[in-house]
């Protein structure tokens, strides 16, 4: 079975969910996660076939999170090269900025993620996803306002 991001191109939908009162919400990737075990991550989930784009960003805010998306802004897209355990990968993640009630967020994956927290972009928490620092210094005018 030919599986995404290794045997051909994947596409997720990273999100970069806040509360519109400067705190981001990450996650701290289990054991049970693809790659980048024990790593903080914002969310994510690749898209399947036939399921649109914002349909697949509302879906995966609900099910890790456990809240419905208030406003969303399209941020870009990353073309994403990793070598993971000598595994080369590859992913084009559509990313977003999605505003969220911080009163519901529930950690609604816990066999995926070890914990979640909310964080300001001055003290986030360690170590961060491969990939994170990136998005970061990409977007950083957009991320300027939450």
């Amino acid at each position: 079975m030919m599986k995404k991001g290794t045997d051909f191109t994947g596409v997720t939908i990273s999100f970069f969910c806040h509360d519109g009162k400067g705190n981001v919400l990450f996650n701290k990737r289990s054991k049970n996660c693809r790659d980048e075990h024990g790593k903080w991550d914002i969310g994510g989930g690749s898209l399947e076939f036939g399921q649109s784009v914002i349909d697949t960003l509302k879906k995966e805010i609900e099910e890790e999170y456990g809240t419905n998306v208030l406003k969303y802004e399209f941020l870009g897209y990353n073309d994403v090269h990793r070598e993971l355990q000598e595994q080369k990968t590859h992913w084009i993640s559509l990313d977003f900025k999605v505003l969220i009630n911080r009163d519901k967020v529930k950690n609604g994956e816990p066999h995926k993620f070890e914990e979640i927290g909310w964080f300001t972009i001055d003290n986030l928490p360690q170590p961060l996803h491969s990939q994170f620092p990136k998005f970061l210094q990409q977007y950083e005018e957009k991320l300027k306002e939450l």
